[in-house]
């Protein structure tokens, strides 16, 4: 079964994003990093950078497959987790916590209202 930690916002993608003061601290879902298996490599978005929802973020490769990662917020990207260029791996040992990929300074704090809350996603996940 796949961790789902409450207060954070799901997208059918399995992204999450995690809203404080206005900035989404962005990733994928345990359950997505379940599925992709162990990740080799990966493509942060820049510094500086502006996307909008549903653009893509990021890009993850893992021993299986290669995935895009969405944003789920428009906005700024206000930093990346730069440790995950040496090693990508951190997002399969701490998906929530430490295998956060960017954070974003958002442009519509209403666009989190489309996004799942935790029981909604475990039911998209089937769990």
């Amino acid at each position: 079964m796949s961790e789902v930690p409450e207060g954070l916002h799901y997208t059918k993608d399995h992204e999450w994003a995690k809203v404080e003061s206005g900035v989404a601290t962005v990733g994928i879902t345990d359950h997505a990093q379940a599925e992709l298996t162990e990740f080799v490599y990966i493509q942060l978005p820049k510094k500086g950078q502006m996307v909008k929802k549903g653009e893509m973020l990021a890009i993850v490769e893992s021993v299986k497959n290669t995935a895009d990662v969405y944003a789920p917020v428009s906005g700024e990207v206000v930093e990346v987790n730069s440790p995950l260029d040496d090693d990508p791996s951190i997002i399969n040992k701490s998906p929530y916590v430490n295998g956060w990929m960017a954070k974003i300074n958002m442009t519509d704090s209403g666009e989190t209202s489309a996004l799942m809350d935790a029981a909604a996603y475990r039911k998209h996940i089937g769990e």
